[in-house]
This record gives C-alpha cells, structure tokens and sequence, in this order.
C-alpha cells in the first residue's frame, strides 16, 4: 500500500478536525510498528499477535485476532490493522460496544473455527466516509456460559484467583442484571443498556493494542520547575532552610581555611579547605544516625523547626559530599606535590614515597597523613559504592551492612590523619559511643524469644516476639533484630506491626527479599526446623503454615527508634499510603486506632456507637488508609486486622466514617480495558448484593490498577474538609515521588518512611 493510499484511507477514517500532519505521524507511527512485528512476509500471525498483545489469556488474542482479520485469511495486514485500531481508537460508543459484544458472543457457525478466522462476517458502517469493518458474528445473544467462559478468561487476565463456586456467582449477578426482559439470553441492546450506567468507562473504552499502536502522547513541558513552585517552598521550608545552613557552613569552613594559607600556594589552599570541611561533615555524618537522641527529639519541638524525619536523606547527601571533598583533598595534594616538584623543593621525594610511605615525615602523628589518607579514600569509595542502590535493593544487604562498619576504622584514621578532627569528633563521638553502648546493653538484657512465626504468602514471615515489660514504643516505630540462628552479628531494621495496646507480643512482619530475610525464611520451612514443631492452620482465602515455638528461638532487639509517623495522632485528617510490605507501619497504627476506638452499647436500647479513648495529644478527625497491591496474595498478610477494623466501626458515624479504606490491585486490568470490564461490572454487583469483597471479604471494594491521585487527593480528600491533612507514605522510593508532587499541589504535609 502507497503512502498516499494510507493518506486517504486516514482521511476517511479520522475526523475532518484532525490535520494532515497528525495522520501522516500515526500513519508513520502504526506502520513502523507493524513493520517491526510482521517481519518480512508482512503479515502478522496469531503467535505474532499474541506476543504484541501481551495478553495473558489465549482467549481475548484469538478473539481480536479473528476481528481484526476480516478477510479470514489466517494473517493482518497493515490495511486490516488500521481499519480496526480507527475503530478502537476512533470509534464512537456503539462501535466499540458492538466490537466488545462479538468478544462475548463466543458461539461459532458450526464446523468452523473463529480461532483461524473463518467465521461468518458482516460489515457496519463505521468512522463516517463510508468506510467499513468487519466484525465476527456469533448467535446474536450470550447466554450464561458464554458469560461465563468470558469471566473465567478474564480473572486469568487480571491475575486473581477466585473459587469455582465464586465464578458462578459473579456469572449470575451479571446475568441477572444484564438479561433486562428475562429472557434467558443477553441481547446486543442490553449489554449496551447496562454498560451506558458507566459513561466514564464507554468514553475511553479500548484494548491493550489499540494502546500498543497509539502514538506516543507529546508531554507537555511544565510551566515552571516543580521546585520553582510556590507549593514546593511552602512544604520543604523546614528541609531548604536546613539544606542552606548546612551549605553555608560549608562554604564558610572552606573560606575561612584558605584566608589561613593564603600565601601557601593554590593547592594548598584548595586542600586545607576541602580538609575542614571533612573535619565537619565527617562528624557530622555520624550525628544524623544518632536515632535514640532523634527519636527523642521527635517528641519536642525541635521537630517543627528541624526536618529530623529527612535524617537517613541528609546522611546519604552528606555521604557524598564526603566521597567529593575526599577526592579533591587527595587531588589537590597531589597537584602541590607535582608543583614542589617543579620548584624543586622536595626533589629528594618520588609520586609513590610521598603517598605510600612516612619518609616525607607529612602528619602529625609519625608523619602518617600521606599513607593513611590514602587508606581513607579507599574506604570511603568501598563504603560509597556499597551503599549504592543497585547493592542494597538487589538482594545484597550483607554487602552494605558489613562495609557500612568501616566508620569505626575511618574514624580512627581520621584522629590520625588529621591534627584537628579529634576537635571536632570528641562530642558527638562521646554521644555516638554511648547510644551504642545503651543500645548493647538494652538488647542484652533479658534476652527475648520467638514464640510464634507464620509463614505468609509472597515469601512474607511473621514473627510473634513475646514483649519485655520495659519495652514501650510508639505506633509506627522499628527495631533492629538480631536472631543468632540466622547470622551472629547481623542487625536488620524492621517496623513493629502490632499497636503498642498490645501488652503480650511484638509482631515483625518481614518480606523475603535479601540474604538475611531469605535465611530466615529457609530456616523455617525446613521439614524440622532446629526447636520447631510445624503445624497447619487454614486461612481465610488460602493455607498459610504456623510454626509454634515451645520456649522459642532467641533473638535480640535494639530500639525501638521512632519514625514520621509519630506524627499521625496529632494530625487532623491522616492520610496513610502503603504499597506492598509497606503496610507495616500503618498495621500498628490502624491497630492502636482500634484499640482506642471502644464500641459502647446503650443498656436500654439496641443504639450502639463508637466513642474515641482520647488522650492530649490526639487530635484525629479522619483517617484514610490506601493499601496498593500488586498481587491478590498480598492482602493475605493484613486481611485479618482490616477485616476487625470494619467491623469494629458502625455502618454509620454522625458527619461520615472515621476510618476509610481503599485497596487497589495493580496487576487488575480497569474498567476500560475491554479484557475486564464484565469482570470489573460483576464484581461491582456482587458485592453490592454480598455486602463484601469477592477478592479480600472485606467490605471495602478492591479497586484495580493504580490509584487516580489527582482524583484521590482532589475530589476524595481535599474537598472533605476535615482539618489539615497529613500524608504518610511507606512504600517504594518511584511511588513516593508521584504521591508527594501530587501533596504540593493541595499544601498536603508529606511525610516518607526513611530507615
């Protein structure tokens, strides 16, 4: 096909609004694509088709693939593939309807194969201009198990696991609701009846390869910078402020070093700058991990005036400037010597004597600054490649852990090294050693025991520690665990998931994704793990496996240290935003906020209603909990707790519910997608009629895909009304940039789990 036949093939397929420069940039973009998918014979075939779909349901591929193949050939060419992608891009509602019923309608003429695409076509008129496409015919109506053989298909493509008996359910509440006139048969008019309650859907209903071959949309470049915005200020003014303290101090360090060696040459001054400046953030990157004084802190007022939730942020920046000012300090003595060496005053001296040896007499300790200088860049570099993201985050923790202890070496080195560090060091470093030693000793004594481990799904261990009566913490607060039948020496930071209402035990819950976390996990499921006795316990959506104790493994515990989310209690309208395993801080809170909610019954009546157990410092009007999944299997580790939650509050609050839930499912296709709808519209109906989630039992409905956060922020909570609100977010770093820009827009406080 020419260039100018697709031209007018666009042309009639595209509305008069749009310009002959956008048809020629599709036209470019669709041919490019079905060039690099066909290959040379220029045809795509169903494998072809299936791989470019990536659906994961043969079902909904063979089912396009025979409409969009309206010639019955058994291949697409480009002229059938645009004429069905017009439809599905273009398209009005009817169309689209119409394409998605012949999905359904699953009944072929006998003796023939719509999965070769022979079938019995006909064609509608569609896009206006006369153009035509073809679309597969079955009997004209669905019956129930075309409905259900349709659903099946899409729970595969949704990935969610659901009984037999469920199946059945969802397949007659949508039948039920569908089948206006009884008829036991759903008609093409009455699909489209019950799919117009849903005009939002209709608007932009499409399918995966409508999408696959739709251009790129040209992003529009903002305004302003996101950190240029008056919203951006107005909410990081506590960490700017910081940021240009801790910058200015920098700068003058350095300015004042070099006005003292103002006639020692260029490179000197350089260095004795860059060495200041060490002196400082050397010290001061040991005073940001100090968490025992910072979570007491958290607790004044120097919280409002300090950004003391940035702490791990600020040690990383500082991390770095550290690695920099290293490199250019050891640079800039190398340069000095070079240019001694051009004046010929250390001429005596060799590049390897003057770096690798004492002989040039350079330090105040046994003229030692060159060798050690040299050993201090090394560990700086191991420390700062090890503390990477790719190291920590790829299942190598060990790795960063064990080089992370090179601070007490470097330290020593540095009090060698430089004759002025030990001025700078001798209290933080006093601080620095006695919260270790408090910590040490805090963990040693009375040494506690693992009375309880369940083994959840997605490789999640929950351990049940029995609870010290010395040890109080906060909603929200982590430990870090030490469990010497894992690894000796090895301390792993874990938030607390039970309330601190809760007297008996501890609940870590802990996801296996590194060395130490996979250990654990190992050493559990062992036929007979060394003190374990396992049993069985059902669960409410699958089987988990419990592992009882006896008198218990040993472990240690250091901590707790707090977190943001100290801050929820005194907050009006909490926002709290979990994905994945990040749910574990709000498990304790959610828990406490159950357990300070007491359901009160009247003695003379069946009125029974919610009176919160209030203290000086909380201050909630409402609480909204978003819990982001990507698999069913996730909401397994917390069903129990949510499900206690929503039964613990009335079905109706004066002035709205204190505790909403929304949970959302990212691997659920949407309502849009025409691989999901009918299963999205029966879950909606069934749940109405159960009362109850058909995905988790509870009664808050599943939401697939990824929340719409200018929707949720905007026009759920903005517009409630219930004081100042707070967002406090555990969960991947990606997602907490996407939430946190969405916070500036409506001045929401943001608040980050960083540990």
């Amino acid at each position: 096909m020419t260039t100018s036949s697709l031209l007018s093939l666009a042309g009639c397929m595209f509305p008069a609004t749009m310009s002959a420069d956008d048809d020629a940039e599709w036209l470019q973009w669709v041919t490019k694509q079905f060039e690099s998918i066909a290959g040379e014979d220029k045809e795509i075939d169903l494998e072809e088709f299936k791989t470019a779909l990536k659906v994961k349901e043969s079902f909904f591929a063979e089912r396009f693939f025979a409409l969009f193949d309206s010639d019955e050939s058994g291949t697409i060419s480009l002229d059938e593939l645009l004429k069905a992608l017009n439809l599905l891009i273009h398209g009005n509602e009817t169309d689209k309807l119409r394409f998605l019923f012949q999905v359904y309608d699953v009944d072929e003429t006998p003796g023939q194969s719509c999965s070769q695409g022979s079938a019995f076509l006909h064609s509608v008129a569609v896009a206006g201009a006369g153009c035509k496409f073809s679309f597969l015919v079955g009997s004209g109506s669905i019956d129930p198990d075309e409905l259900r053989t349709v659903l099946k298909s899409c729970l595969r493509e949704s990935a969610i696991s659901l009984p037999e008996e469920k199946l059945d359910d969802l397949t007659l509440a949508l039948f039920e609701s569908a089948d206006k006139d009884h008829s036991g048969s759903i008609t093409f008019e009455e699909l489209k009846e019950e799919l117009e309650r849903f005009p939002e859907v209709m608007e932009n209903l499409t399918i995966s390869a409508a999408n696959w071959l739709k251009p790129p949309a040209h992003k529009k470049r903002s305004r302003r910078p996101r950190y240029l915005t008056p919203a951006y200020w107005h909410n990081n003014r506590s960490k700017l402020l910081f940021l240009g303290t801790y910058v200015g101090t920098n700068i003058l360090l350095f300015v004042l070093a070099t006005l003292r060696h103002a006639g020692a040459g260029g490179w000197v001054q350089v260095a004795r700058g860059c060495g200041q400046c060490l002196n400082f953030n050397c010290t001061f990157i040991g005073v940001l991990m100090l968490r025992r004084y910072l979570s007491w802190l958290r607790a004044t007022w120097v919280a409002k005036v300090l950004p003391l939730d940035q702490n791990v942020v600020f040690h990383q920046l500082v991390g770095y400037v550290v690695a920099a000012l290293a490199t250019i300090h050891t640079g800039a003595h190398v340069g000095n010597f070079g240019e001694s060496r051009l004046a010929q005053t250390q001429a005596c001296y060799s590049l390897w004597e003057y770096l690798f040896t004492t002989h040039p007499g350079i330090g105040w300790v046994g003229g030692s600054a060159s060798v050690t200088g040299i050993i201090l860049q090394l560990l700086i570099t191991l420390m700062l490649l090890c503390s990477s993201t790719f190291v920590r985050r790829s299942g190598h923790f060990e790795v960063f852990y064990w080089t992370h202890l090179s601070y007490v070496p470097l330290w020593a080195l540095l009090i060698l090294h430089g004759p002025h560090f030990w001025k700078w060091f001798v209290v933080p470093g006093c601080l620095f050693v006695t919260e270790k030693i408090v910590g040490l000793a805090v963990s040693r004594i009375g040494g506690l025991s693992i009375v309880e481990i369940n083994l959840l799904p997605s490789k999640v261990t929950h351990l049940v520690i029995k609870r010290p009566q010395s040890f109080h913490y906060k909603p929200g607060d982590y430990i870090y665990l030490n469990i010497p039948a894992i690894a000796a020496y090895e301390w792993h930071p874990f938030t607390i998931s039970s309330a601190p209402e809760q007297q008996d035990t501890i609940w870590l819950h802990i996801r296996s994704l590194g060395q130490w976390t996979n250990r654990l996990y190992e050493y559990v499921r062992q036929p007979e793990p060394p003190g374990l006795a396992l049993k069985r316990l059902t669960h409410s959506l699958r089987k988990k496996s419990a592992v009882q104790t006896g008198p218990g493994v040993q472990c240690y515990v250091d901590g707790p240290y707090g977190t943001p989310t100290r801050r929820i209690f005194t907050s009006e309208h909490a926002v709290l935003i979990g994905a994945g395993i990040g749910i574990t801080p709000f498990a304790s809170i959610l828990q406490s906020i159950m357990y300070r909610m007491q359901k009160q019954n009247c003695p003379d009546c069946s009125y029974s209603w919610c009176e919160t157990l209030k203290d000086d410092d909380m201050k909630l009007r409402k609480v909204d909990f978003i819990w982001i999944n990507r698999d069913q299997k996730y909401f397994e580790w917390f069903v129990s707790l949510l499900t206690r939650l929503e039964m613990d509050q009335a079905d109706e609050e004066p002035g709205g519910r204190f505790l909403e839930m929304h949970m959302y499912m990212t691997s659920a296709l949407g309502k849009n997608d025409m691989k999901a709808i009918g299963l999205q519209m029966a879950l909606d109906l069934l749940a109405k009629k159960e009362k109850k989630d058909s995905i988790t039992g509870l009664r808050t409905r599943t939401q697939p895909g990824r929340p719409n956060w200018s929707k949720v922020t905007g026009q759920e909570i903005a517009e409630e009304n219930k004081g100042k609100v707070q967002v406090f977010f555990c969960g991947s770093p990606a997602l907490a940039k996407v939430v946190k820009a969405h916070c500036e827009q409506f001045s929401f406080r943001f608040f980050k789990e960083n540990f």
